[in-house]
């Protein structure tokens, strides 16, 4: 009986170290996702300033840059 026990109390923490392995790599993943979605976020803001400031240099107004923009 104490030997059922001990079994049933190693498979408990073999699934339990199992269930922690699948919620750490699936927590990494939702952080990758979110590092890759912000790092997405800032080039566009950054390709869209680029942008803005290249239209006003070549002397574009505010209503075409609008424009361009829409």
């Amino acid at each position: 009986m104490a030997n059922d026990v001990l079994i049933t109390i190693s498979r408990d923490e073999v699934e339990r170290a199992r269930l922690l392995s699948e919620y750490k790599y699936e927590v990494d993943r939702q952080n990758d996702l979110i590092s890759a979605r912000r790092e997405g976020i800032s080039q566009g803001l950054a390709q869209g300033q680029n942008y803005v400031l290249s239209l006003l240099e070549q002397g574009c107004s505010l209503e075409e840059i609008k424009r361009r923009l829409k």
